[in-house]
């Protein structure tokens, strides 16, 4: 009988570790589930409704993973969801509530729709509604329009709030001067380019949300790390590249282009976000209709901010 020699025996051992580990890997290329995706969702309670987002992906051979958007606060990871028998489940902690339970998801899968119930930390109980999310993909680059004046500095016309109003508008700049609701453009847009200015005391907290959806958060961030919840980002979703916040009480400037969900933002005059896809809706958006259009929206129930020299300029 012939002898192998160490050459060959080590050549014969590292042919079955390849052709086994390439058996393996085939198997878990495939895993994919049908509930994967994103999901605009709305939950219902006492006769109001409330927008909400989910999305759903796997990690590794055999685990769903994915991330949920309330009412309010920012993307909340999943660490596990749970699909037996047509069925979505999942439990995540409190984030910004001050009751100590968990948020509980249930909901049948239907295809390209939920429908189930949740139930918040403090007990509070939604049935819930959701499609899939579309993609906002363009096929061609936008062309742009005439540029608008969506302050004309001299009052609030073409604005309206979603509580009692508290903003007024004095000197040329919309001033909210105490906590209180937030101020949305009556027109509606879909892709556009805004140049915005914005100053606030120290400490304070606002935010401007595209298409009244997708929050840019404004907060008092100077001598921070960039991160997703200072100033400059997408709130929960997207940090910008540096943090170039100014210092509480000095005028500072966004420019923003949205094409579908891809944005691109200069802080300051300096570019921070580049054609990044933006998931999902943040905290606080006004619904989850994502493939429809939307206003500008300006926060303030989070303390004292001013505004002045809103400029859009819609696509075609």
């Amino acid at each position: 009988m012939k002898k192998i020699s160490a050459i060959g025996l080590a050549y014969v051992l590292l042919l079955v570790f390849f052709i086994s580990n390439s058996f393996a890997y085939s198997g878990d290329k495939f895993f994919e589930s049908p509930v994967e995706g994103r999901y605009d969702l709305t939950l219902y309670n006492a006769g109001k409704t409330y927008p909400a987002w989910l999305e759903i992906h796997h990690s590794g051979t055999r685990t769903l993973v994915g991330q949920y958007v309330g009412q309010g606060g920012s993307a909340r990871p999943i660490s596990k969801i749970n699909f037996d028998d047509g069925t979505v489940r999942f439990s995540i902690p409190p984030q910004w509530d001050t009751a100590s339970g968990d948020l509980v998801f249930e909901a049948r899968f239907q295809g390209d729709t939920l429908a189930g119930w949740l139930t918040m930390p403090d007990g509070k109980k939604f049935t819930l509604s959701g499609t899939r999310a579309p993609s906002l993909w363009r096929t061609t680059e936008p062309s742009w329009g005439e540029q608008i004046k969506l302050f004309d500095g001299t009052d609030l016309k073409g604005w309206h709030t979603n509580g009692t109003n508290q903003w007024i508008v004095e000197n040329g700049i919309m001033k909210s001067p105490a906590s209180g609701s937030n101020i949305i453009s009556d027109r509606l847009f879909n892709d556009f380019k805004l140049h915005i200015e914005f100053r606030y005391p120290a400490g304070s907290n606002s935010g401007v949300y595209l298409r009244g959806r997708y929050e840019i958060q404004i907060v008092d961030s100077k001598g921070k790390e960039a991160s997703r919840d200072y100033l400059g980002a997408i709130y929960g979703f997207i940090a910008p590249h540096e943090m170039l916040a100014k210092n509480a009480g000095e005028w500072q400037s966004y420019d923003v282009t949205l094409v579908g969900r891809l944005v691109t933002l200069a802080v300051n005059g300096k570019t921070v976000i580049f054609n990044q896809e933006i998931p999902g809706i943040t905290g606080g958006a006004l619904d989850s209709n994502e493939g429809e259009p939307g206003p500008i929206m300006m926060q303030g129930d989070h303390g004292p901010i001013e505004f002045r020299n809103i400029l859009i300029t819609p696509g075609k």
